[in-house]
């Protein structure tokens, strides 16, 4: 790569709304960062160096989604983007290839400059959040009202998931999804799981899985 050559990212996840956002974060930094943007459950179809990974509501605790962007041939290095910096979680991102922990807190200036390290070989894990939502980037249900936390957990119920299931795959106490629940539930006015869904399903939290 030549010297001034911008560094080609593809952003992975599966909402769009959440590849829009991170497409527009790097909308200043084209000098620096190249964006391969994907359509929301596709795969990375051409060379890049970074796939940058955002877990929103990802549910597979087997890392399976990571490991198949990490042993993609045409991706050289794999990112994720997250707040969620519950140490196992690291450790099993980590163990499985990954080059760098970045936190949604990140600044889109800060966001670049820690993956022009990682492109240059370092691994990095920015330091870890301390606010409810991430600055920059967007999620699902946003727009309505809802944090980040909350966004995920209906994400997450309209996958299907139990609280149990939620508690695992975030990383999260059962008290505190239920917690979660009932704040998102009274934002969203709805009182029931299916209503719950239901109401997911018309709002973009259906992820396209890939």
């Amino acid at each position: 790569m030549a010297k001034n050559s911008p560094i080609r990212v593809a952003l992975v996840n599966d909402y769009e709304v959440v590849v829009a956002g991170l497409f527009h974060m790097f909308v200043n930094y084209a000098d620096q960062v190249e964006v391969v943007k994907l359509v929301a459950g596709k795969q990375v179809t051409s060379k890049v160096d970074i796939a940058l990974y955002d877990s929103f509501a990802q549910s597979d605790n087997d890392a399976e989604s990571v490991t198949k962007v990490v042993n993609n041939p045409l991706v050289s290095k794999t990112v994720i983007y997250t707040w969620n910096f519950n140490q196992a979680l690291i450790s099993k991102a980590k163990s499985v290839g990954v080059c760098g922990f970045l936190s949604k807190t990140l600044p889109a200036k800060e966001l670049v400059e820690a993956l022009i390290a990682v492109h240059q070989g370092k691994v990095v894990v920015s330091p870890a959040p301390t606010g409810s939502n991430p600055v920059g980037g967007t999620w699902p249900g946003r727009e309505e009202g809802l944090s980040y936390r909350e966004g995920e957990v209906i994400a997450l119920i309209t996958q299907g998931l139990s609280n149990a299931e939620i508690a695992s795959a975030v990383y999260l106490s059962p008290n505190s999804v239920k917690s979660y629940i009932r704040s998102a539930y009274r934002k969203i006015g709805v009182t029931r799981r299916s209503q719950a869904v239901s109401w997911g399903m018309r709002h973009g939290f259906s992820p396209t899985t890939w």
